[in-house]
């Protein structure tokens, strides 16, 4: 397991630890998150023993080679605060793909610390794990996110109609992508 990426702005990537813990469950409970990956993690307020199985699963994705998730922090040493999470997920060496996802605490919006992960990860995905292919999609009214995979060299490729639902809502989804010769 790679231990750390630097990432420009001083941004550190490393794996997710236990000891992140409380972090994660800060985050999963401000505002808009929860809605968006609860019913990953369990009914109502995310708890400390949700947070610790989320950490649990990366690790366990990490272990098998499916997919990476790396904590997005202010620099390398340990005490450094939780700014967010880039992922690649669905790992797939047949065709050489990848499905991205990143997060970015409150007090990291808007300013770039998305962007500068997300172009960290790709460059690992293509360089080290061989991807030629990477894809994300995010909500269409989440302009942010439109935002930051566009600074991080993905295109638009389309529109999915009515794909996700959160709660009794269905949001479309523009999914964009990014290719190892882009």
């Amino acid at each position: 397991m790679k231990d750390l990426l630097s990432a420009t702005g001083g941004l550190t990537l490393r794996p997710w630890r236990e000891r992140d813990l409380a972090a994660v469950r800060d985050a999963f409970n401000e505002p808009g998150m929860y809605a968006q990956f609860g019913s990953v993690l369990d009914e109502g307020r995310v708890d400390d023993a949700a947070a610790g199985r989320w950490i649990a699963r990366h690790a366990e994705r990490w272990e098998d080679g499916s997919a990476f998730s790396w904590a997005v922090v202010a620099g390398p040493g340990d005490e450094t605060p939780l700014l967010g999470n880039v992922a690649v997920s669905h790992v797939n060496h047949v065709h050489d793909g990848g499905w991205i996802s990143y997060w970015t605490v409150g007090a990291a919006r808007r300013r770039g610390v998305a962007g500068a992960a997300l172009r960290t990860l790709s460059t690992w995905c293509f360089e080290e794990l061989g991807l030629f292919r990477l894809e994300l999609g995010h909500r269409v009214e989440n302009e942010a996110s439109c935002r930051t995979a566009l600074s991080a060299g993905y295109a638009v490729e389309g529109r999915q109609r009515a794909k996700l639902r959160y709660g009794t809502t269905r949001h479309d989804v523009e999914t964009h992508a990014r290719l190892a010769t882009d």
